[in-house]
């Protein structure tokens, strides 16, 4: 992965680059989302997704596996 020079990140106006974060946060989480469904879709175990996002397959599950059965 590429290092980053925290001084080209940093926004004149602090609040331009918390919405900036947040919206970041955001973007990420629907991303997550869809690729996790993607991946139970194509019948992988939570412990192999969980692995693929560097989390325990409790906490993957915690997150996703209600939405599971309303998607």
């Amino acid at each position: 992965m590429e290092s980053w020079d925290l001084e080209h990140l940093q926004a004149a106006d602090p609040a331009s680059g918390l919405r900036a974060v947040g919206a970041l946060h955001r973007l990420a989480e629907r991303v997550e989302a869809v690729h996790v469904l993607g991946a139970r879709e194509a019948g992988w175990s939570w412990e192999q997704i969980g692995e693929a996002l560097g989390v325990t397959r409790q906490s993957v599950h915690a997150k996703y596996g209600k939405r599971e059965g309303n998607v």
